[in-house]
Order: C-alpha cells, then structure tokens, then sequence
C-alpha cells in the first residue's frame, strides 16, 4: 500500500542498534500472525476467488517471515525467544478487532495492515541500509489490494447499511491499531528508543500518528467508506 510518511534521506540508526532486533522481532511475529488470520479468513471466503486471493496474501506473509527469521538467525537471535514479549500485545489486537463477516475480514486486512506498514515504515527511513531494506521488503505489498478495493466498494455502493457499518468498523481498526503501537514502544525500552530516535522526539510522535490517520483517510475513501 502506499504511503505518504516522510523519510529521512540519511539514516541515523546503525544495524547494530539493539532496537534493530526488537523491530524485527516485532514484525515477524506481526506477519505469522498476520498469515494465521488470513488462512482462517480464506477459508470463509464465499467463493473461489476470494479463497485464493486471501491464500495468496497469507503465502505472501508467511514469506515475509521467513525473511525476518533470516535476518534475525544472521544477528544471532533465536526468533521464538525474541517475539515471545509481543504475542500478548498483538493477540489482544487481533481479539479486540475480531472480523464478524467477510467484508470486515477485507477492511481489517486492507485497514489494519496498511496502518501498521505506515508506522514502521517513517522508523524506516531512519535506518541503516541493509535494515531499512528488510523491513520495506516485509512491507511491500501483496498485490491483492486491488482485490479488496474492488470487493467492498462494490458491497458499500450496492447498501448504505453496509457502508455505514463497515466505516465505522474501520474507524475502530484505526483506535485499536494507534493504542497497540503506543502500548507495545512503551513497554520495550530498546524498541522505545528506536521509535524516538527514529522520529526525533514526543511532539515528531504525535505528527507521525496524525499522518497515519491521514493515509487511513486516504484508504477509507479508497473502498468507498466516506
């Protein structure tokens, strides 16, 4: 998905930071659990095309994360110990957003996801090359948004029941998604300080979190949901 965050056009923050790990720690364990929602989703799929197109996204996470298992193994870093300390925070995300119907299933997927590689994508910019690489790699998009922007549009302009549920369900997906990412930097020091380092200070934090509602603004309109 793309997005409009700024970037740093020097990184600041060296490979060896301990925040380095802690992110990628963070991600991976953001893409199983990301690969695991989407399966489930796939498999309730209505029809044959929304079953592959979720299957494929959920193969495309699951790379990722192997990805991310490399980068972790090279630094010496056993990836279950280090993504051990974010499983409950993510897991509380995904039991306070739980989809009820399919079409919330696509929004979380299209929502959720994008606002999380907005975030990650400004500590981005900030750092070393090779490591500003790899998260932008785990980052990318799947291919299958257009899927997605294409299905509940269509669902949004055919009932105005639909659309007024469905913007309201993706405006708690953005609640949910700001609360986890202040509460998750907040109880991991190193990752805290990435954060910081990477955006400069508390008031830059706070600009970082009004650009993501803006690109959430940008998607909602997207799937017809303004």
């Amino acid at each position: 998905m793309a997005s409009n965050v700024s970037e740093s056009p020097v990184p600041t923050i060296s490979s060896d930071d301990p925040g380095v790990t802690e992110l990628f720690a963070l991600l991976a364990y953001g893409e199983i659990s990301a690969f695991y929602r989407l399966s489930a989703d796939a498999a309730k799929a209505p029809d044959l095309r929304g079953k592959v197109a979720l299957a494929s996204m959920a193969a495309a996470e699951m790379g990722h994360y192997e990805r991310l298992q490399e980068a972790l193994e090279r630094r010496g870093v056993d990836i279950y110990q280090a993504m051990e300390p974010y499983v409950q925070a993510l897991e509380d995300y995904h039991a306070s957003t739980t989809p009820s119907t399919w079409l919330e299933s696509l929004v979380k997927a299209y929502i959720g996801d994008g606002l999380a590689a907005d975030f990650y994508r400004e500590i981005a910019g900030t750092l070393s090359g090779e490591v500003a690489e790899i998260v932008r790699e785990v980052l990318s998009e799947t291919a299958h948004s257009t899927f997605v922007v294409d299905e509940v549009s269509k669902a949004v302009a055919a009932s105005p029941q639909t659309k007024a549920r469905l913007t309201l369900w993706g405006r708690r997906l953005l609640g949910e998604a700001i609360t986890q990412a202040q509460y998750v930097a907040a109880r991991r020091e190193e990752l805290a300080d990435l954060v910081l380092a990477a955006v400069g200070d508390i008031n830059h934090l706070v600009e970082l979190f009004d650009r993501m509602q803006e690109q959430h603004e940008v998607r909602m309109e997207a799937l017809g949901l303004v």
